[in-house]
């Protein structure tokens, strides 16, 4: 999250270091990275500098001129050709190379790329960082004004390449895009280019580049409500250079693992180029695709005017900083996941949770449903601490004197009727049970009849033409103002020190929209400000409270980007409360974050067979296990496999620290019959399974690329039901599996390099 550097070199355009030149048509190189990625960034003196070449890991894959690396959108200097993109910028095309400078830290490297544009009074600056071991790159941009009169931003990407090559030699590829919504979180669709997104129009013939692009986009706070701001695109052909590249380049740095493993995946010789991106923004985002005369583009950028109204005035010595982003590249999706993934575990905020992944009880999901009590929660929290939670989260309503408490919160005060000894009784045996106690909050929002919404200055709220913001009867705090930062602070504060809360799940159930006209000059720019603050103030906290567990969860997953999960402990993936429909969300969830962050609910219910116990508590073992349901009102046969998954959490956890994902039968499809998700480690690999409907009993599964030929596999959870038949054909690396209990089911593989077969 933060760096110090150890080296800086400093590298100018009359200097050779680090520099290449062709003297023939005048270009000059720049070559940087690692050992799993290398940019290479070329320009001319009468051309701006561009993404020219990527290496992974020796292997090249070329990328034409066509587009600046560097891309800026202005009031007074819009696109070369009229178009709603965020490419082809007159600024961005006029803009030449001023010089580079490289830092080195421990663990991470970063390259800053300066370009200025003659007679704009504009100089921008690209900085990329890069983690030991990861085969991505960190973005963002920097505009500075150095004119004399005021510059308005309308857009900034951060991050601008041509994504292969193009004329006879483009490649086909296949987009992968994530939707989402309440309850039906991270579902993923195919798409391929060219086709319908992006249609061959014969533009050459116009003389022109092409007006259109494919764009998604986030609107309001709710920054993974519609869309999720990572995506793939996948070559079919034409990206990757047969032959690989022989020896180091000199200006390459071998770098050290710093505790990454790169795991999964062996890089298939035949496998066509995949870029997988990520915008880490807590607020609006935009991400397109398009072509032009080079070939297909990809541009990433945080709010626009055009889709956020977000305009940024920057007087004379002023500057501004994009969002930033991530881009991952290697040969196959699977392999570009293991690099994020890697990447995501460096770039994330050190805290002891991420290596200890304590187990939770959370009485919210089908059991309490924001309606606890002493008499409700004693049983449950005596239940948890016997299966061996280790975390016990209090959610919504511990605040709640009236029954209807929607539109009155904000004091976070503990009910005197919900406890009549005090909420400190319930944390009291917390305690005595040995887990640590956790509360739920929504802190950003006030409830309309709240006496709080009367204590604060109206500044203190997001306003529009001023008047206050509502939004499902709440107000929203705008924490550009210090009143509102206050008073989470003050919040948090007393929770921790009246009753030694280790655990908040912070929730968030309210998009207030585009963002406030106070004291801006947009209503984006003041949004994306608010958005900033947030971060800040999240920083701050982990900064008084480091061993402070915090949950992020958005009603779901609504607000799950990594602008967040960086600096969040894990993530409640979704509020879906039908154990059938689950599956595909935890199975997805680790597109979008760490195994290990995705809190997949398992909420065993007395009414349940045994199977539907077992199929419920799979959904939680390959994540973060995050449990409910009335378990202390379970048969002993319930509550035995309950015990026994619990264990397996317990067993597997260090595995999914450092694991990657993989997905045998693909990004999962909504009402797929049967899902899998697969963590693979350099010790072999987990595999999840879930068959949805029983009339479909049989699938196979190619996983040759995660199992070796002397693997053993055997069945982790859960023993003693009815087991699946299965049959393992090495040669063919396929996993053949049966459920022949006639009902629906779900099962956890261990896939073992050793011959013997694994015993739980």
């Amino acid at each position: 999250m933060s760096h110090t550097a150890t080296s800086h070199h400093s590298h100018h355009a009359t200097e050779a270091a680090g520099v290449t030149a062709d003297v023939g048509n005048g270009t000059s190189s720049l070559r940087w990275g690692n050992e799993r990625l290398q940019l290479e960034i070329s320009w001319r003196p009468e051309v701006a500098p561009w993404l020219s070449c990527l290496w992974l890991q020796g292997r090249r894959v070329r990328l034409p001129g066509g587009l600046p690396l560097i891309e800026v959108l202005t009031a007074a200097h819009g696109h070369r050709f009229a178009s709603s993109r965020l490419v082809h910028t007159c600024i961005g095309t006029e803009a030449r190379y001023r010089g580079h400078e490289e830092e080195r830290g421990e663990g991470w490297a970063a390259l800053t790329l300066r370009v200025g544009t003659a007679g704009s009074g504009i100089e921008s600056s690209m900085r990329l960082i890069q983690y030991d071991g990861a085969g991505a790159v960190r973005a963002e941009v920097t505009v500075v004004n150095t004119g004399r009169e005021n510059v308005v931003l309308r857009a900034v990407p951060s991050f601008t390449a041509q994504l292969g090559l193009g004329g006879s030699d483009r490649p086909h590829w296949i987009l992968h895009e994530g939707h989402s919504d309440w309850l039906a979180e991270g579902r993923w669709r195919q798409t391929n280019m060219p086709g319908e997104l992006l249609p061959d129009i014969a533009h050459e013939l116009t003389g022109q580049e092409p007006r259109g692009e494919y764009s998604l986009t986030s609107h309001g706070t709710w920054s993974t409500g519609k869309h999720l701001p990572i995506a793939a695109a996948v070559s079919r052909k034409g990206a990757l250079d047969a032959s690989p590249e022989t020896g180091r380049h000199a200006g390459v740095e071998s770098g050290r693992n710093a505790g990454l493993e790169t795991t999964g995946p062996r890089a298939d010789a035949d496998a066509g180029l995949a870029w997988l991106w990520q915008i880490e923004h807590n607020g609006p985002w935009r991400w397109e695709v398009g072509h032009n005369d080079a070939g297909d583009y990809l541009s990433l950028s945080g709010p626009t005017h055009a889709d956020h109204d977000w305009l940024q005035v920057l007087a004379p010595g002023e500057r501004f900083t994009s969002v930033p982003v991530a881009v991952a590249a290697a040969a196959g999706l699977d392999c570009a996941v293991a690099e994020l993934t890697a990447y995501r575990r460096s770039a994330r905020r050190e805290h002891p949770d991420n290596a200890a992944l304590p187990v939770i009880f959370n009485d919210y999901m089908n059991t309490i449903n924001g309606d606890p009590t002493t008499e409700k929660l004693l049983p449950l929290v005596d239940a948890a601490a016997e299966v061996g939670a280790e975390i016990f989260c209090i959610d919504a309503g511990w605040y709640d004197e009236s029954g209807d408490w929607w539109d009155s919160v904000g004091q976070w005060l503990p009910s005197t009727t919900r406890f009549p000894g005090g909420l400190d009784e319930v944390i009291d045996r917390i305690h005595a049970r040995g887990m640590r106690p956790g509360l739920w909050l929504e802190l950003e929002v006030v409830g309309v009849n709240s006496p709080l919404a009367q204590e604060l200055p109206p500044e203190a709220f997001l306003q529009l033409a001023g008047t206050r913001v509502v939004e499902h009867h709440r107000y929203h705090l705008d924490l550009r103002h210090r009143a509102a930062r206050d008073h989470l602070n003050g919040v948090v504060d007393r929770l921790v020190q009246q009753f030694g809360i280790g655990y908040f799940k912070f929730d968030y159930n309210i998009n207030p929209g585009a963002g406030s006209d106070r004291e801006t000059p947009s209503t984006g720019a003041a949004l994306l400000e608010h958005n900033r603050a947030h971060l800040g103030w999240l920083d701050g906290l982990h900064e008084r409270y480091p061993d402070l567990v915090i949950e992020n969860c958005g009603s779901g997953a609504m607000r799950s980007d990594w602008a967040m999960l960086s600096r969040l402990q894990l993530q409640s993936t979704s509020d879906q409360q039908d154990f059938r429909k689950y599956p595909p969300i935890a199975v997805s969830a680790p597109m979008v974050m760490l195994p290990e962050q995705a809190a997949n609910w398992a909420y065993p219910q007395p009414g349940m067979s045994r199977e539907e116990v077992s199929f419920c508590l799979v959904t939680g073992l390959l994540g973060r296990f995050f449990l409910s349901g009335h378990l202390n009102e379970l048969t002993d046969q319930q509550h035995a496999l309950v015990r026994q998954a619990m264990a397996v959490a317990k067993e597997i956890r260090g595995d999914i620290r450092r694991a990657v994902p993989f997905w045998p039968l693909g990004l999962p499809g909504w009402e797929d019959s049967w899902v899998a998700l697969g963590l693979a480690t350099s010790e072999g690999a987990l595999l999840a399974v879930w068959n949805r409907d029983p009339e479909q009993d049989r699938i196979s599964l190619p996983i040759g690329r995660f199992a070796p030929s002397g693997a053993s596999i055997a069945t982790l959870f859960p023993h003693g039901l009815q087991p699946w038949q299965s049959q393992w054909d090495p040669s063919a690396g396929v996993l053949e599996l049966t459920n022949t209990t006639g009902t629906l089911g779900a099962r956890v593989f261990r896939i073992h390099p050793a011959a013997a077969q694994h015993q739980p």
